[in-house]
């Protein structure tokens, strides 16, 4: 593959990218080889079929756009590369005549970086951000472990805030039972919110056995249309009570939880692995401000392309956090009853705030002429495929050019950041 620049102007690049014969053919093998289990020839076993037999019957360009879209793929990012471009946006792409003989040339026309330069970034004033941990925080931090070591033990009173009750419960509108609002024998702790507002309030001093009518409200935005803003009665009775039974803090308790085999040990370990969190976290926040500085501070434009597609991946983002919740981002719409557009328009600042912040830092990058090395690479590579537990195959599959692109230019930026920092002027 040979790439050309035709022209760069007014923030747009045109460039073409040459496939010679070789190129294409090899491609076009690939292309057959991924593609052949969708073809049915009789006498072959799917997917079994000659490469010249399929091209007879379904014509020789058959496996073309497949192997131009290949091409394209693994070649296009290369070709940035060799030009030292940096785009903005999606590439708009004109294919010339394709001939398996002499090959074929695609001319790309895409919006790039506009020309800046980031000045002042070298001895930026930050105030230092606090990194001890106060007794208070260490006090937190036990209480969090006894609850994760509690237990459930029943008790014979009546029910109190906090308390986890076992309820029969059904629901009427009038003098109707509406669907969805049964249950029996269903575990409610009472103070969580978690049933309509008002429901789990009554409950507190039910004795076990006892039963009540809880009167509730639905909320007028509830999900179930026929059921909102409508006035209800739930007949409920208590079953069971429990009550979260917290271990002692001592030093049995550091022995089940830890390797220690004393209280005042187990603290000291604890304070000493809270404060290596607090100064990395502290670390961070004082990168976070002296980066913050430098783009406030910098007159660049964000391409509008730019803009739109971090907003594209923060709703992307957003819907994915719903589907882990049961929903999805059009369901959230219907049920706040938001205008899409209108929700775009409110990530617009932060979005903005994000694309100025990653040219900043390549700028800075750029003009540092920093550099990243094989192993660099091959380190964020290994912690990649760790977080997200990848098998060799699906590694493969992942680093594409496009990925190892991406990931080269994140390690500048992040190496970007750390020359920002031990450059700062740090205050207090």
């Amino acid at each position: 593959m040979k790439p050309t620049l035709i022209s760069r102007e007014n923030n747009s690049a045109k460039f073409s990218m040459a496939f010679s014969a070789e190129e294409f053919e090899s491609a076009i093998v690939e292309a057959y080889k991924a593609t052949r289990g969708k073809f049915a020839i009789d006498g072959f076993r799917k997917g079994k079929a000659p490469r010249k037999l399929i091209e007879t019957r379904y014509g020789e360009d058959i496996f073309y756009e497949e192997a131009i879209n290949r091409l394209f793929s693994d070649n296009y990012t290369v070709a940035l590369d060799e030009l030292n471009l940096e785009v903005v946006n999606r590439p708009e792409a004109e294919f010339g005549d394709i001939d398996k003989k002499e090959g074929f040339t695609v001319t790309i026309t895409v919006d790039v970086y506009p020309d800046f330069e980031i000045k002042d970034y070298k001895g930026v004033a930050i105030d230092r951000a606090d990194e001890a941990v106060s007794e208070e925080e260490l006090d937190k931090e036990m209480d969090a472990l006894r609850k994760r070591n509690s237990r459930m033990v029943v008790v014979e009173r009546p029910a109190q805030d906090g308390d986890t009750v076992l309820i029969d419960y059904a629901g009427f509108i009038g003098d109707e039972q509406f669907e969805g609002g049964t249950a029996e024998r269903h575990p409610l702790k009472l103070g969580t919110g978690a049933f309509i507002p008002g429901f789990e309030e009554q409950l507190i001093g039910v004795a076990v056995g006892e039963e009540k009518d809880i009167k509730v409200t639905f909320p007028e935005e509830y999900h179930a249309e026929d059921l909102a803003g409508k006035d209800a009665v739930f007949k409920c009775k208590v079953h069971e009570i429990k009550e979260e039974e917290l271990p002692e803090l001592n030093d049995e308790f550091a022995k089940d939880v830890s390797e220690h085999d004393t209280l005042a040990e187990f603290k000291t370990a604890k304070r000493e692995q809270m404060e290596r969190v607090a100064k990395i976290a502290a670390e961070n926040r004082m990168k976070t401000a002296a980066v913050e500085k430098i783009r406030d501070a910098s007159e660049v434009g964000v391409p509008g392309g730019m803009l739109e597609d971090e907003i594209d991946n923060m709703m992307g983002e957003f819907d994915q956090q719903l589907r882990y919740q049961g929903m999805s981002l059009d369901m959230y719409f219907a049920y706040t009853q938001k205008d899409p557009l209108e929700f775009r328009n409110e990530m617009r600042p932060e979005a903005e705030k994000k694309v100025k912040t990653r040219m900043v830092l390549s700028k800075i990058a750029e003009q540092e002429k920093i550099e990243v090395t094989d192993e660099e690479i091959e380190a964020e590579l290994e912690a990649i495929t760790r977080q997200y537990n990848l098998d060799p195959a699906r590694a493969e599959e992942t680093f594409t050019p496009a990925f190892m692109n991406y990931v080269t230019k994140d390690i500048k930026m992040k190496k970007a950041v750390e020359l920002i920092f031990s450059n700062a002027k740090i205050k207090g």
